[in-house]
């Protein structure tokens, strides 16, 4: 039985770093949009968006979250991030021609005005799929509300337990 509770604890610590870390870049993410009103945040390097146009499917889908390294290093096809007005394109891209990036949707039929090379942000890393979907779940109330609810409970439970089994010691 000291084993399960111990290895409920450690689950139980575990869980709470991790929420604490979410919490810590939310508030960093927050802090740098709201407050210091940036187009995007910067984490360690890093930013990342909600795609929210089909312009390039299969590849990317709307509601997919794309993880966009900042960087000027960039090469031909790959999938690029530029901001243009008030709105960011993530385009694959077909052609540096000096200070101006040519780039495509892999959907659309024609080429997009030269941008920019001052407009990049950066490099598509990483595809998260469906993630709009799974936000979208787990930050309803009807989710998140019983997971809080669950943690709290565990974390008294062990607490108790441990309290107890010192007691008799």
């Amino acid at each position: 039985m000291k084993k399960a509770s111990k290895i409920i604890g450690y689950i139980l610590n575990i869980l709470i770093v991790l929420v604490i870390i979410v919490i810590i870049l939310a508030i960093y993410y927050f802090v740098q949009i709201k407050v210091l009103n940036k187009p995007y945040a910067n984490i360690f390097g890093y930013t990342f968006f909600e795609v929210a146009t089909g312009s390039m499917e299969p590849t990317i889908h709307v509601g997919d979250v794309i993880i966009v390294k900042i960087t000027n290093d960039i090469e031909e096809n790959d999938i690029i991030v530029c901001k243009e007005n008030n709105s960011f394109i993530t385009h694959r891209l077909l052609e540096i021609q000096d200070d101006k990036l040519i780039a495509k949707g892999d959907a659309n039929n024609t080429e997009d005005e030269p941008m920019d090379r001052a407009n990049l942000i950066g490099e598509v890393v990483n595809i998260i799929p469906n993630f709009s979907l799974w936000k979208k779940v787990i930050f309803a109330p009807q989710v998140i509300i019983p997971i809080f609810l669950m943690i709290i409970f565990l974390c008294v439970v062990c607490f108790l337990k441990d309290k107890k089994s010192k007691e008799v010691e």
